[in-house]
Formats: structure tokens, sequence, C-alpha cells
């Protein structure tokens, strides 16, 4: 008769052997993916077109890291869209920005709507980048934007706020992904009612098939950060990366690199958000 401790042993390593089909284990300093790099539009013509969205009144710096980080990450071309409340300060150092209509508060009024969607018409891809601050206006006026225009959405920080409150509008619209602290990832799948839970005390290997079996039921992509790892989970398959050097506004930065890698390879999601953790 097996002992305990053999049974456990051996319930692990089937669930290993289970795993291993579609856990990808990505080193910080060598992309899983390598033909991707070898694919990245070289002439900007051909690099693609981003817009990023975010700020308020009280705070700017998601949309202006994330422009400098697209940057970085070899986007064609940018550009930035905030609430009117603070073009004045802006304006001087981001002449190229456009901006739409502000509620009193500094945020953005639901009537930004028809801004956003003509922007958004311009572009290959939208990157929500947060600090859009705390208003039931904007609330109403991003899940209206996320629900209606059919592109590619990335949502970061308070953006993933606003859709998690109400997760059953998002996580099935095609063409999503959400970059999430832990935190975040925990209370989506709690307001999904989702039978996965999502707790800080799991280890890597059940964190992995938890978001397996998430992203099987639901079409969202998922990127988030646990245990010193980079996670990525796409249509049920999910890759990890290790950390060599941690930083505050991961979200952020994480975000717009996703992004433009995902816009220049859109038929390869997985790939290419797994691709943009180390390129």
């Amino acid at each position: 008769m097996l002992l305990p401790f053999a049974i456990i042993c051996l319930l692990y390593h089937n669930i290993l052997i289970m795993v291993s089909n579609y856990w990808h284990k990505q080193q910080h300093t060598e992309p899983l993916f390598s033909d991707l790099l070898w694919s990245k539009p070289e002439n900007k013509m051909h690099a693609g077109k981003l817009l990023i969205i975010g700020g308020n009144l009280h705070g700017f710096s998601a949309p202006a890291s994330a422009y400098s980080e697209s940057e970085k990450a070899g986007i064609g071309s940018l550009r930035v869209l905030m609430p009117d409340a603070i073009q004045k300060t802006v304006g001087r150092f981001m002449p190229e920005a456009d901006f739409g209509p502000s509620t009193p508060s500094g945020s953005f009024a639901s009537r930004s709507l028809d801004a956003w969607f003509e922007q958004a018409s311009w572009a290959d891809a939208v990157l929500l980048a947060g600090d859009l601050g705390r208003n039931s206006e904007t609330a109403i006026l991003i899940e209206s934007f996320v629900s209606k225009y059919d592109g590619q959405i990335t949502l970061t920080k308070d953006a993933a706020d606003y859709i998690i409150a109400t997760p059953l509008t998002l996580l099935d619209r095609p063409a999503t992904t959400l970059v999430l602290s832990f935190a975040q990832l925990q209370k989506l799948a709690k307001n999904a009612r989702s039978v996965t839970a999502f707790t800080f005390n799991m280890d890597l290997l059940r964190l992995v098939d938890a978001l397996h079996e998430f992203t099987m039921q639901h079409k969202t992509y998922i990127v988030t950060k646990h245990l010193g790892t980079m996670i990525v989970a796409v249509n049920g398959q999910v890759s990890t990366t290790k950390i060599d050097q941690d930083v505050d506004v991961w979200r952020v930065i994480t975000a717009a690199k996703a992004t433009v890698w995902w816009l220049q390879h859109p038929n390869k999601p997985f790939e290419a958000l797994t691709t943009a953790l180390v390129a």
C-alpha cells in the first residue's frame, strides 16, 4: 500500500506532466519565440499605429510613460489622448497630444466618446494606460468604448479597475489584453464568479494551472506578476519569465511593450506578449 507522501508525489508528478502541455518557460535573457525578433518591422511605416489614452487633472505619468516605452519598443506612429483639463500643462512638453472633454474634476467626460472613437479609427491598437481617476462618468465612458470598439485593446492600472468591477462585459471580448497586478487578478476572477480561485500563497504550478483554466473559459488575454515571475496566459497557453530586476511601474512598461509587439504580430498574441517581456 502506498504511503500518503508517495501518493502526493505521484499526483504532483501527474500534474507536472499535464501542465507541461501548456506551460512554456522563458529565460529573461533569451526569447522563447526568437523568430518574432526577425519578423519585427524595420520600417516605421510598417510598424503600426498606436493610440494611448489616459491621464486626469491630478496625474498623467501613465500615458507619458506608455508613450516613451512604446517608442522604445519600435512603434511606427503614436498618438496620445488626454482630458482637456490638463491641456495647458501637458501641451508644453507633449505638443503632439490630443485632448477630449473633461468632467469638472478633471477626468474624461462621457461626451469624450466621439473623440475616443475618432482617434481609435486611425489606430491599429488602443492602450488605456491608466491615471484616469475615479469618476462615474469615466467608468461609463470606458465601458461604452470597450463594448463598442472592435479593435485590439490593452488595459492596465485603474483603466483595468473600471472593467474588473463589471468583468462579464469584457472577459469574452476578443482582442483584449489585461495587464494586472495579482490583487487585480484576484478581484477579476471573484467578480466574474470564476470557479478558479487565485490566492497569494499559491505556488507557480498552481497559478499556471489556474490561468490555463481561466483563459480556456474566457477570451481575454492576461499578463500578471507573481513570485518574481511574469506570467502570460492566452487561450489556455501559459508562459512564465523570471524577472531579473523588478520595477515599481511594471504594469505601464509591460502594457506598452506588449501592445506594440501584439499589434505588430496580431495573429500570434501568445508569442507576441511573451516575447515583449524580454525584447
